[in-house]
């Protein structure tokens, strides 16, 4: 047991846990920004594997990963403004619209995804050393020989996390989340700005899905994202909202998994259904933990996440 956790298995484990939360920490990030305004999206996981799919497809037609990409953040925001419709314009109740948007991506990925499974991809985002930094002792290997869409992750937790909490328009965003009527009567209007930030998380879901099959996992399979997606609407509440927290919970996250298969590779007696649940499982805890009374205030959440906002009449 002593031989099998050396420095370069722990360098491997933690380089591999970066890659694998990326795209857990894509759909999160695009999740926050939806709850930050006061709405609650559970149809990630069927925006990631749509926009899986259509990474996929795009980089089959063209042969450059960077479209496919393109087309998988197309492909998410094409979901989200159904759900946008349905619960900003249309007041809908947004479970149930976020749970039927999950069905339906999955059926229909499954669907359109048959002509591609086992296509082997004219190319892919592999890793590229940045140079110099590659070279730094532990943190080199770890944070800096990675493929570009880790490298774009690490620059957009840091831009979220200034545009929320540092900037006016991420004044009126918490405003939306928090005091919808307050907003309102300073002028802004709550319903676009509400489908703005749904339709840009679906974005970056999709972009979370095609960091899977365009990167960490190339190719297309049906049921790729395998609960990503759940794991990031729970990573929002464990993040407590915060971008910079959703990034630790994200590679935590992506740890877990990246360590179940090298410690079964490293000959490690333990059961690999028990590995694959501890993700799962943690999601669980979190939500089991966030629905008990008074968590929501104690966690920071929105306290108009969930709620549609209906404009009262003004004399």
């Amino acid at each position: 047991m002593e031989q099998v956790f050396t420095v370069g298995f722990l360098v491997a484990v933690l380089a591999a846990a970066i890659a694998a939360g990326s795209a857990i920490l894509f759909a999160c990030l695009g999740e926050l920004l939806a709850e930050r305004s006061g709405v609650l999206n559970l149809g990630v996981e069927g925006m990631m594997l749509i926009g899986a799919l259509a990474g996929v497809a795009a980089t089959l037609g063209t042969g450059n990963p960077w479209l496919g990409a393109g087309a998988a953040i197309l492909a998410g925001a094409g979901m989200a403004s159904i759900h946008a419709l349905l619960a900003v314009g249309l007041k809908a109740n947004q479970v149930v619209s976020g749970l039927a948007l999950t069905l339906f991506g999955g059926g229909l990925s499954a669907f359109l995804g048959q002509r591609y499974v086992g296509l082997p991809l004219p190319a892919s985002f592999g890793r590229e050393p940045v140079p110099l930094l590659a070279d730094l002792p532990l943190f080199g290997p770890i944070l800096f020989r990675q493929d570009p869409l880790v490298y774009l992750s690490y620059a957009l937790v840091p831009a979220l996390w200034f545009f929320v909490y540092k900037t006016r328009a991420g004044l009126r965003l918490r405003a939306l989340g928090e005091r919808p009527e307050a907003a309102d009567a300073m002028g802004i209007d709550v319903d676009r700005l509400r489908a703005s930030y749904v339709v840009v998380g679906g974005a970056l879901a999709g972009l979370g899905g095609a960091a899977i099959s365009l990167g960490t996992n190339p190719g297309w399979t049906e049921g790729m994202t395998a609960g990503r997606g759940w794991i990031a609407v729970a990573l929002v509440i464990f993040a407590g909202w915060n971008p910079a927290r959703a990034a630790l919970g994200a590679w935590l996250f992506g740890g877990v998994e990246a360590g179940q298969f090298r410690l079964q590779g490293a000959g490690v007696d333990i059961s690999p259904f028990f590995l694959g649940m501890l993700p799962y499982l943690f999601t669980i805890v979190v939500l089991v933990l966030a629905t008990r009374p008074g968590a929501r205030h104690r966690l920071g959440a929105p306290a108009a996440l969930g709620l549609p906002y209906q404009r009262e009449e003004r004399g």
